[in-house]
């Protein structure tokens, strides 16, 4: 009996194609990291190094540990502490107003407790669906799967946390965290009803702040639009002023990488056209230098990715772990999916990470910790 505990605690080997493609994206995120910022940090910084010292020490080092506890510990000894991280991290999400939280680029998403700052909203990325997993695979709430009293409590959940990050405001990055949590509901037994009344209700709130915010407005319309003249062109709103400069910078730079790029740190559109090219662009700039075949590397290690992870939740027969695996792998690919299609002008251009590539310590440290999770999970799936 001792010997089957033990070999419980301690698992089998992880899935090699998730610990393959998470090495491939933090080595190339770092390469890729170093042409899009390294200029750029010497003219404005006079330090080549700026962003890739920012990088390591405060997302690669916090998110390596991470990586290490949720890959060590048992995934399933995480259940207890879950629902008081999550609150902790609402907390948190809500000190952004107070105090603590502090302005950059018009927005209120960061918050600084001495020498140490971060987003909370990316760590509600982590938190909120490591809570809807063990809310929805506790004994109580599965037998009363498709019910409206756990259609309620999930809404209500929802509105906090969506509330409190559209008004930071960071209205993808909440779209991107409810959109994972919809998924996940929905495949833990779910009606159709309460999805479709689901998807209604998050269009009607878009539509909503669209229409009250100029800036949100003029990036959704023209997309609106184009939908609008093949149905009515009575539909079509007029006199929209779109916000259409950084994409079609965007486009330049990625039509101009061709099949192979320009050379690795040969972008020109890094210096004054496409904004923060370490970041929100960070796409477009490898597009650019590495060409065609370049972004089909990237692309291809996310596929791996959800590939991998829909079939871990295929073989699993635990619904906590299904569920953790399921809401991690469709934050990463809701978020890689709208970067890409971003830069690509197929959505509106907004500022959402590259998961593991573009610069932002919160982000990649929080996925760095997903990742351990997954890998985690991984070792046990088939012993479960």
């Amino acid at each position: 009996m001792f010997r089957r505990k033990w070999s419980l605690l301690s698992g089998h080997k992880p899935d090699y194609w998730i610990i393959g493609v998470l090495f491939f994206l933090v080595l190339g995120g770092f390469f890729f990291l170093a042409s899009a910022s390294s200029d750029l940090a010497k003219i404005k910084y006079d330090d080549t190094y700026l962003f890739l010292k920012n990088q390591f020490l405060k997302g690669f080092l916090p998110g390596i540990v991470g990586f290490l506890m949720t890959y060590f510990i048992y995934y399933r000894r995480w259940k207890k502490i879950i629902p008081l991280v999550f609150f902790t991290s609402l907390i948190l999400l809500a000190a952004v107003f107070t105090p603590l939280g502090y302005q950059s680029h018009g927005s209120f998403r960061w918050v600084e407790i001495g020498p140490i700052s971060f987003q909370p909203s990316e760590i509600l990325k982590i938190t909120f669906i490591l809570y809807l997993a063990v809310l929805l695979s506790s004994s109580q709430v599965r037998s009363l799967k498709g019910g409206w009293k756990t259609y309620g409590l999930f809404v209500f959940v929802s509105i906090i946390v969506g509330g409190l990050i559209f008004f930071q405001p960071a209205t993808t990055t909440a779209v991107i965290i409810l959109g994972a949590g919809v998924i996940v509901y929905f495949f833990s037994g779910a009606s159709w009803k309460q999805i479709l009344l689901t998807v209604l209700i998050g269009l009607l709130a878009i539509a909503l702040l669209a229409f009250v915010t100029p800036y949100r407005f003029s990036r959704i319309a023209p997309y609106w639009n184009t939908i609008a003249q093949n149905i009515s062109p009575s539909l079509v709103i007029k006199d929209v002023q779109p916000d259409s400069f950084h994409l079609e910078q965007s486009l330049i730079a990625i039509g101009t990488g061709g099949l192979w790029g320009v050379g690795f740190g040969k972008s020109t559109g890094k210096y004054n056209v496409l904004p923060e090219p370490m970041g929100d662009s960070i796409f477009a700039v490898i597009a650019e230098e590495f060409g065609f075949l370049g972004v089909s590397l990237v692309i291809l290690a996310y596929l791996i990715l959800f590939w991998r992870g829909t079939t871990l939740i295929k073989r699993s027969h635990d619904d906590f772990a299904k569920l953790c695996l399921l809401g991690f792998v469709s934050v990463i690919s809701l978020q890689a999916i709208v970067h890409i299609a971003a830069n690509s002008g197929l959505l509106p251009f907004t500022g959402v990470p590259l998961p593991l590539i573009s610069y932002g310590g919160t982000s990649f440290a929080v996925t760095l910790t997903m990742m351990g999770m997954i890998a985690n999970i991984s070792r046990y799936t088939s012993m479960i």
